[in-house]
């Protein structure tokens, strides 16, 4: 989950770390902006292979036998999640 005030760090020192520890598939969620970003691991480095906007219902990698309602993220009710 992004923050304005945490974000250079988890697009950057952490990505590079996941990176590193062959860590296959990472998700950016910024509730802010309402997205998800898919990255993976591609080539030795994070890439993204996905991103998704609004309240619509996806299915991300790799996850993707499962639909996600993204309005639930962005809800601010916990019960909804």
């Amino acid at each position: 989950m992004l923050s304005p005030s945490t974000e250079a760090i988890d697009r950057g020192k952490k990505l590079r770390i996941y990176a590193r520890e062959r860590v296959a598939h990472a998700w950016l969620i910024d509730p802010l902006r309402r997205s998800l970003e898919v990255l993976a691991l591609e080539s030795g480095s994070l890439e993204q292979i996905e991103q998704h906007h609004g309240d619509s219902a996806v299915r991300a990698r790799p996850f993707d036998a499962v639909e996600l309602e993204l309005r639930a993220l962005w809800s601010t009710e916990s019960s909804t999640l």
